[in-house]
């Protein structure tokens, strides 16, 4: 009932970081009937490429082996072994090819699924792997239920494909007893293509349905609810009341940098009370003003107080002060537009006495 209501709750599809978490814990979705289907195609393509002279060798080595064989020696224990080892160089010259495709095709059928990838987790030791609960539930439970039954269902789909292919089997078979060993294998695998096309066919609609499947549960068992997205982003983000915090201590930082830099200005333009920017000339190193300070209402006063501190002249100057504001930012040069205007004010200063220090303040 738990888990059922657990399942409900989860109404958001995962997130990019819970699927990424999924992918390097191997958690990935697989389907089994891929690997089957891979198998039943390799052993198709034995069949048809490579049985038939593989069949006619081995059969005939075995009629030679068995009509002949009185004159293998089994004397000593060398004699068995020899005879044991040309049978089975015979015998694995057959199957070889067989298994080599199997293995081949295995692999095919998961490297595509999914890339292969080291994962530690999966190898780590759990005692939920040998626990009996565990194992209990496994076996037993809705998820395993639902495999025996897929189980069930294919062997009797199998053996209904086999049967039929297999119908009219028996008239062909008894009329290759009597022809030539070579002959009547080529008969068997003739009927082996047919069952096995027949079972390739069933397994190709079986393995792209569960290959489906495999991935929309996958993507099921991944939905979070809504407290586990904002946790997560909480994780991934930060909180927002820490974040919040750490702006204003950013703020409060380059506040200070900037109120320290004011008393480096060469003047300060202002809007009596709400906008004020303190600018440095040195006609020695600077191309064009550089904004060192602006504020806005309790900021722009003191930056007021500090020029007044320090003897720096504030002209108060509305409609530049708002204009300048706006499209200007500190530790750059002031716009072109603004030359003409901060030039006559930095010519007012140095004119005054040579020199930014010698005037107090200009209205």
């Amino acid at each position: 009932m738990a888990e059922g209501q657990d399942k409900e709750s989860k109404t958001e599809e995962a997130t990019e970081k819970k699927v990424r978490d999924s992918i390097e814990k191997g958690q990935l979705p697989f389907s089994k009937e891929a690997p089957a289907l891979a198998s039943f195609l390799a052993i198709l393509v034995f069949a048809i490429f490579f049985a038939e002279g593989q069949a006619a060798e081995l059969a005939g080595f075995l009629s030679i082996f068995i009509e002949r064989s009185y004159s293998w020696s089994l004397e000593t224990q060398t004699d068995a072994i020899a005879i044991y080892r040309l049978v089975f160089v015979e015998i694995a010259k057959a199957v070889g090819i067989v298994i080599a495709l199997l293995v081949a095709a295995g692999l095919a059928a998961s490297i595509l699924q999914n890339v292969p990838r080291f994962v530690l987790e999966r190898i780590r030791p759990k005692l939920s792997r040998i626990s009996l609960a565990q194992g209990w539930s496994r076996l037993f439970g809705a998820r395993g239920l639902v495999e025996f039954v897929k189980s069930i269902c294919k062997m009797l789909i199998v053996g209904g494909l086999v049967a039929f292919t297999l119908r009219e089997a028996s008239a062909r078979l008894l009329s290759g007893m009597v022809t030539h060993p070579v002959v009547f294998t080529l008969t068997i695998r003739d009927l082996a293509i047919e069952i096995l096309v027949a079972i390739c066919l069933f397994m190709i609609v079986l393995a792209v349905a569960d290959l489906v499947w495999s991935r929309f549960s996958w993507r099921q068992d991944l939905r979070m609810t809504r407290q586990e997205v904002k946790d997560e982003h909480k994780q991934t983000e930060g909180d927002p009341l820490v974040r919040a915090r750490l702006r204003s201590l950013a703020r409060d930082r380059s506040r200070r940098r900037m109120m320290s830099a004011v008393p480096q200005a060469t003047l300060v333009i202002a809007n009596p009370t709400h906008y004020a920017i303190a600018l440095r000339y040195r006609r020695d190193r600077d191309a064009a003003p550089v904004v060192v300070a602006k504020g806005q209402d309790l900021i722009a006063l003191r930056i007021r107080e500090i020029a007044q501190e320090h003897g720096i002249p504030v002209f108060e100057e509305p409609v530049l002060a708002r204009s300048m504001y706006k499209q200007v930012s500190v530790d750059t040069l002031i716009p072109p537009q603004f030359y003409k205007a901060v030039a006559e004010l930095v010519r007012r200063v140095y004119g005054a006495g040579g020199g930014a220090s010698s005037v107090k303040a200009t209205a």
